[in-house]
């Protein structure tokens, strides 16, 4: 019998580590830390958990792209937060940004005390509690610096790139940067709401206790943002890591998600890089006057398309929707039919880009959409709306020369009209030039993959980041 208990006791030191994942709660933030939960979980004795709202979880659950063998292993904890304002977006605000979620943003504060608890009870369990939290979720996470055998590590969402400017702006400028990147840079003017600036002031004081930093980007993509920015958490005593992609970058012909929506059958039936996404993210609202344009574009581009067109995310995306009812030019459904396809609800977009028929993307330029973009070789027609989207912009379009601009940021309360639309799908899509960035998006998602294998870069630095908080 004591023999029995004394297994156990080993068995029990033997859990060396455990992994706690807190995103924010907004769509591009839980998918990007779900897919990172499942790539970590797929090393053996890692347990993950991953830790939100009952909504946002579900919400993240539904919605992931799930190739990952990993997924059944992350133990999920749903935590209550009191009810939050839920209202429709405006498409017709000035400002982009969506504040219509700011409720639901604000909410997450109640996670902190559940949070705390949580590492507590693990950090008796456990040699190690290692935490990943969105970096707009520090203040939730900061009870961690009292529990000894706990530490934290911040995760960035947006480019490193976009990151990079971030810094040294609020930095006073505080090294030199190549002015070739400082071309024609977009200001952070009309990229956020002013309740959101405070949040990010508020979150961005909780960062100095962390260990280190982690980006969902890749060297491939980012070397040079990349080395300057290890310039910075090294003089701060931090790591760095980039583990981007985070999404699968191929997919099993058959697998459980292929052949599932209507608009994959449909471009099975296309020939290949004919057909243009067109997708604006879970945070876009267009007025009625700017969907006209787009869709008299569209159709005057004669170009073949696939068009997610829905509002965007409540901060609930599961209450009843008593949004308007989009409308769109009399006869343009049965004018496109042979030509085009409308989503009104979820897309499958990692699906669609990686469809051999896919040869363009029309995109806000979130910073999932890029990657995902990217990462399956289609170049993009850049419209960004706010937050980071402007920068990546500039990311795609100027530096890695994989897309063209449809609306500089300078005329962003400017409307596009339809012509503007129209010879952007045609330049993306059947023009020479067009034809030059998809040959360089290609070669940028071979190498990409060629980083996610074993021996690749990415797969380096991964392990790297697993043998550091397994040490």
């Amino acid at each position: 019998m004591a023999s029995n208990l004394h297994i156990c006791k080993n068995n029990q030191k033997s859990q060396k580590i455990v992994v706690v994942i807190v995103p924010f709660l907004a769509q591009g933030h839980l998918n990007q830390l779900l897919q990172l939960s499942c790539l970590i979980a797929s090393y053996n004795n890692i347990k993950v958990h991953y830790v939100s709202t009952k909504t946002h979880n579900l919400q993240a659950k539904l919605r992931v792209i799930n190739s990952f063998d990993s997924f059944s292993k992350i133990h999920f904890h749903e935590f209550p937060t009191p009810s939050f304002i839920s209202p429709n977006p405006n498409p017709n605000s000035r400002i982009k940004f969506p504040s219509h979620l700011q409720s639901s943003f604000e909410s997450s504060s109640y996670l902190r005390n559940p949070v705390k608890r949580l590492i507590q009870t693990l950090s008796s369990k456990y040699q190690r509690v290692v935490i990943i939290n969105d970096s707009l979720m520090g203040s939730v996470v900061q009870d961690f610096v009292s529990v000894p055998n706990a530490e934290a590590y911040t995760f960035h969402s947006v480019s490193a790139f976009t990151l990079l400017l971030f810094i040294w702006e609020r930095k006073k400028r505080p090294f030199l940067i190549d002015s070739e990147m400082l071309i024609d840079l977009p200001s952070l003017e009309g990229c956020f709401s002013p309740e959101f600036e405070k949040l990010m002031k508020r979150e961005y004081e909780c960062m100095k206790f962390n260990s280190g930093k982690i980006y969902n980007t890749c060297r491939v993509m980012e070397s040079p943002f990349l080395d300057l920015l290890l310039k910075e958490v090294t003089n701060n005593n931090e790591k760095q890591w980039a583990l981007g992609p985070f999404n699968p970058v191929t997919f099993p012909k058959n697998g459980p998600n292929t052949k599932s929506h209507t608009c994959l059958l449909w471009l099975d039936k296309q020939e290949p890089n004919s057909v243009i996404l067109v997708s604006f993210g879970t945070t876009t609202s267009f007025s009625d006057e700017q969907i006209k344009e787009i869709a008299i574009g569209l159709e005057q581009s004669e170009q073949k398309f696939i068009w997610v067109l829905r509002d965007a995310d409540k901060g609930n995306v599961f209450t009843k929707d008593s949004s308007r009812k989009i409308e769109l030019p009399k006869g343009f459904e049965e004018r496109v039919k042979e030509k085009g396809i409308l989503v009104r609800d979820w897309a499958p977009q990692l699906e669609i880009l990686s469809h051999c028929s896919t040869g363009g993307f029309l995109s806000h330029c979130g910073w999932n959409s890029c990657m995902e973009s990217v990462s399956m070789g289609v170049p993009i027609a850049a419209w960004p709306m706010h937050s980071d989207q402007p920068r990546n912009a500039v990311l795609i379009t100027k530096i890695l020369k994989i897309g063209i601009v449809v609306r500089e940021w300078a005329n962003r309360n400017e409307l596009v009209k339809s012509n503007v639309v129209k010879k952007c799908v045609e330049k993306l899509m059947a023009s020479k030039g067009g034809d030059e960035m998809r040959n360089k998006a290609k070669y940028l998602s071979v190498e990409i993959r060629k980083s996610v294998a074993e021996g690749g870069i990415k797969r380096i630095e991964l392990d790297s980041f697993i043998s550091h908080i397994t040490r």
